[in-house]
């Protein structure tokens, strides 16, 4: 099996803030393409462009030689692979499967025997980067399975991301893209107090942004999410749920392994915090909520005179 636009059609299921980009790209890049989602509304940008629509997963394992999946949660994951209905009951003999959810390294294992019992090929690869990598196909691809389904799978890769690394067998990119996760969490809560602390101390925070955004304490979330922090721009790029998600899967995983991770606690439950008080719809830049909220709280019960003098400062 050789993958080209020439030659090979490919199936993608999952059409949401990062999949309908990545979708694109293989359009971009000559692909017959045929998608499903479970709202066709999602996908209706992909249909006017070529693609073509599949009203279910079985009948894109149909079409396509080639199976990309992008979808929520590993629930989602487990059924469209493994249920009655699903790509590997109905895939084409030496099919490949690529998972790019961030789901359970177990479920990927899971996958990955289910389908070589039935003489098709799968490969777990989530991603980092986010609705800004998904459009300018800079994805990081971290990826588990054998590794000449790894090289076969090269064409499609490299039309999504940039740096793409086989992290070994079937279960590794799920791991490696729980290690992604466990950083980011405190990542994301060392950001906002940063911000948080700039402003209490009177600072102003584009200038404190500027310095320190590419010293010792820079990061991706520091130059590309701050901004809409402090903007006010909580669209999301990566949904506080599907953070949240992820937060679950490292912390169980890590349990399965006798290991703790408080920060990634502390994280998650900053998180619940978020999503009780203004739900799970926005971006992780969100956040900032929590400690902006805060911030507002003190400002009406801290001593007039402790507030004019810092605003003095």
């Amino acid at each position: 099996m050789e993958i080209s636009p020439n030659t090979t059609c490919i199936g993608f299921i999952g059409t949401g803030v990062m999949g309908a980009a990545m979708a694109g790209h293989l359009l971009d890049a000559g692909y017959r393409l045929v998608v499903y989602n479970r709202s066709r509304s999602r996908a209706e940008g992909l249909l006017t462009r070529g693609a073509v629509w599949a009203n279910t997963p079985a009948a894109v394992a149909q079409e396509a030689d080639v199976i990309v999946t992008m979808v929520g949660y590993p629930q989602d994951v487990e059924s469209i692979y493994l249920g009655a209905d699903g790509l590997v009951a109905h895939a084409k003999p030496g099919a490949l499967l690529i998972d790019m959810t961030t789901s359970s390294p177990r479920l990927a294992m899971r996958i990955y025997e289910a389908a070589k019992a039935r003489g098709v090929r799968a490969l777990d690869a989530p991603v980092s980067g986010g609705d800004v990598g998904a459009r300018q196909a800079t994805l990081t691809i971290m990826v588990g399975g054998d590794e000449a389904d790894f090289l076969l799978a090269q064409p499609v890769f490299s039309r999504l991301g940039k740096n793409i690394v086989h992290q070994g067998p079937a279960g590794a990119g799920q791991y490696t893209k729980m290690c992604n996760q466990i950083a980011l969490a405190s990542t994301m809560v060392g950001v906002c107090e940063a911000m948080a602390y700039a402003i209490r101390a009177g600072l102003e925070p584009k200038k404190v942004l500027a310095s320190i955004g590419t010293g010792a304490a820079a990061s991706w979330p520091l130059q590309n999410l701050v901004p809409r922090m402090l903007a006010s721009d909580f669209a999301p790029g990566f949904y506080v749920k599907h953070f949240l998600k992820d937060m679950a899967i490292a912390i169980a995983s890590a349990e399965e392994m006798g290991l703790r991770l408080p920060g990634v606690q502390l994280a998650k439950s900053l998180y619940e915090r978020l999503a009780a008080a203004y739900g799970d719809d926005m971006g992780t830049q969100a956040l900032w909520l929590v400690y902006r909220d805060a911030e507002t709280k003190a400002d009406t019960t801290r001593p007039a005179a402790e507030q004019g003098g810092r605003e003095g400062s």
